[in-house]
Order: structure tokens, then C-alpha cells, then sequence
């Protein structure tokens, strides 16, 4: 059934990408130029739907012409990756970011250009295919690097493979970046929540101190902001098994940020919103609240920064951080002009986390929305 389902998804992609070779040879045989259409990946052009609680990308499109001297180079570079992506999808094969850099980087003939300096020029070329043929990574077959790690009462099918993430040890599942039913199906979820981890080394005493068991949750971590394949993961959970999805993270801009992106989704990639956001994903902490709430002196504190400031400055004015709880928790930081890493609840105790903070916060239901 997964195996039908992929072949049938690989034929629409594949027929998508082959649609960008029928435009140039059509405006060829009208000696027209060549042009394709692509959304602006910005803020300028993205809106915040109340309703659905996510970032949706806005009609805003760049044209991109071969005879533009300005564009033609990336005109070419974006032909040159869909090509490498439509062989992907013939050859039913995935492969990495760096491997289509690779594959598509050349000197062009009789002169000292290359078609690609370095992956910066890449990457966003793929991202560009995503929101203009409405596929995403995943379904043109690029993959990252596994960038996240899952345990708990979570039973996955992985290419056929059975993995049980209560079995695995301390150090869980590598989460891949290809998360999607086809290629990894979640056979039994028997949690009562997802907790969305920021760091990894909280995710690490989580996991040693067997939290997961004692409070009937799956443990999720992308090391930082995380990856598509966790927040995919996260998404299905919350989808499919209808569990609550907490986010755990730092005390500091970033930290805010980082839950907004898992919760409404990002600004570069609205146009995935509809498949990674979770709305109703909750803010576990750390808040700016805690330190007195916990006990935190202030000199386990970092003093907020100049970059810390202006990042804080900017999400006040985003609208999906405009309700009032969230006005008085920025604010409450930035007047405090301290920010607070998970990593200083080990002031109080190497356990604390575990055994204090985290239960008292699900117990109180001490969470923002």
C-alpha cells in the first residue's frame, strides 16, 4: 500500500517537474523568453490566518527570465536542479542537499563560470521548486541529514523495518528527514503527550532519567530549531493520535521563536504551514516567570545583549505573538534584562528538571497558548 502510494506521488511530482522543461521549449518555439513565476519566500509576503492559528504564504511572485542578464544564472541554475530532481524521481531514489549541489555544479563550457560556487547558492534554489510546484522537499526526494531523536511508547515501520522507541536505549531514534506515511509509517502511539525538546542535552536527562515511562509521553528533540522531519513527526502524532504537543525551550528570544515556528510556522516556508504547524501546540516553558517562581538567582542569568534586544523588539511586533500573555512574557524579559537557558534549572539540582520542574508544570497546567 505505502509502496503504491509512493509511486503514485512520484509520478504527479515528477510530471510537475517536467512541466518547467515544456515551458522553455514552448516559449522557444514562439521565440518568447523563457520565465517562470516564483513566490517571494519573505515576511512582505505572508500573513498571519487567525483562524487556522498559522502562517500562510501571500500571492506575491518574482519573475525569473533567461534573458535577463540580472536573473538569467539563476534562471539556469533553477532548470539545472529541477533536471537533477526529475532523474530523482525516474531513478525512485532520494539523496541529500550536498549531493544535488554536487550533481548540478560544472564549469560551463569555454569559459571559467561554474554553475554553482557553494551550496548557498543550492539550497535556496530547492526551496524555491518547493513553493512553485507546491511539493515539498520531501516529495522531490531531497533529504537532510537526521537531525532530531524520538523516544517513548512510539512503534515506526521504516522502509519495511519495525522499530520500537521505547527499545532503542537511552539514546532513542535518529529521526530522518523523510518522515512522510509512505516512507515511515507509525504503527501504535500509546503516549498521553508529545514534549518537543529544544536542547539536546535536556532531551538526554529526560531520556536517562526515564521521564518518558513515568509520564507516558513520546520525547522529541531536533538539537535546536528543529528539523522538518521532527516537526513532521511531531505534527503527525498530534494528527493522527490527537496528543497534546509541549514545547520545552530556552528563556530567550530564540527560544520564543523557535515554539512560534513549531506552533504557526516559519516565515521562509509558510508555504509548508498546512503540513509542519500545530496551533494548538502549548509553551512549556522556560518563561520568563520561572526564575522567581523556581528560585533562579539571577546570577545563573545572562545578561540580554544588543542582538538579544532587537530580535525581542521584532516578535513583539509580529502578530501571532499579539495576545496579551505573550506581551507581558516578552516584556517581562526584556525588563528583567536577563535571559535564562534550560540548562540553569542543574543550579537547583542535576534532576530538578525532571523530577520538579516539569512535573509541577504538568500537574499546575502552567503553559502558554
Amino acid at each position: 500500500m505505502a509502496q503504491t502510494a509512493k509511486h503514485k506521488k512520484n509520478g504527479v511530482v515528477e510530471k510537475k517537474l517536467v512541466g518547467l522543461a515544456d515551458l522553455v521549449v514552448t516559449a522557444a518555439q514562439r521565440s518568447k523568453d523563457p520565465t517562470l513565476a516564483i513566490p517571494i519566500r519573505a515576511l512582505s509576503n505572508v500573513s498571519f490566518n487567525e483562524r487556522k492559528g498559522m502562517i500562510e504564504m501571500g500571492h506575491k511572485k518574482q519573475a525569473r527570465s533567461f534573458f535577463n542578464v540580472g536573473m538569467a544564472k539563476k534562471f539556469m541554475q533553477t532548470m539545472l536542479v529541477a533536471d537533477a530532481l526529475s532523474e530523482l524521481q525516474r531513478a525512485a531514489l532520494t539523496t541529500s542537499l550536498r549531493e544535488i549541489y554536487y550533481r548540478t555544479k560544472h564549469t560551463i563550457q569555454d569559459s571559467h563560470e561554474n554553475t554553482f560556487d557553494t551550496q548557498d547558492e543550492s539550497d535556496p534554489i530547492i526551496e524555491d521548486l518547493e513553493v512553485s510546484l507546491a511539493a515539498l522537499r520531501e516529495e522531490l526526494h531531497v533529504r537532510a541529514e537526521n537531525g532530531g531523536s524520538v523516544v517513548g511508547p512510539l512503534v515506526l515501520e521504516d522502509d519495511g523495518d519495525r522499530v520500537d522507541c521505547a527499545k532503542l536505549g537511552k539514546g532513542g531514534y535518529s529521526v530522518p528527514s523523510i518522515v512522510e506515511p509512505e516512507y515511515v509509517d507509525i504503527r501504535r502511539c500509546t503516549a498521553d503527550f508529545v514534549l518537543l525538546v529544544e536542547k539536546g542535552t535536556q532531551w538526554n536527562r529526560l531520556s536517562e532519567d526515564k521521564f518518558w515511562r513515568r509520564y507516558n509521553c513520546v520525547l522529541l528533540t531536533g538539537n535546536g530549531q528543529p528539523p522538518r522531519g521532527v516537526r513532521r513527526l511531531a505534527r503527525r502524532m498530534h494528527e493522527e493520535y490527537r496528543l497534546p504537543v509541549y514545547v520545552l525551550v530556552d528563556n530567550d528570544p530564540w527560544g520564543y521563536y523557535i515554539y512560534s515556528v513549531i506552533k504557526q510556522g516559519s516565515i521562509n516556508l509558510a508555504f509548508e504551514s498546512q503540513r509542519m504547524a500545530i496551533p494548538k501546540a502549548k509553551f512549556m516553558g522556560l518563561s520568563s516567570a520561572d526564575p522567581e517562581r523556581y528560585g533562579l538567582p539571577r546570577n545563573v542569568g545572562i545578561k540580554l545583549n544588543e542582538k538579544d534586544i532587537t530580535r525581542a523588539k521584532e516578535l513583539l511586533n509580529y502578530q501571532w505573538f499579539q495576545k496579551p500573555a505573550w506581551q507581558q512574557e516578552i516584556k517581562r524579559m526584556l525588563s528583567s534584562g536577563l535571559k535564562y537557558e534550560l540548562d540553569a534549572l542543574a543550579n537547583k539540582d542535576f534532576q530538578y528538571l525532571t523530577k520538579k520542574y516539569l512535573p509541577r508544570k504538568l500537574k499546575e497546567k502552567d503553559w502558554l497558548d
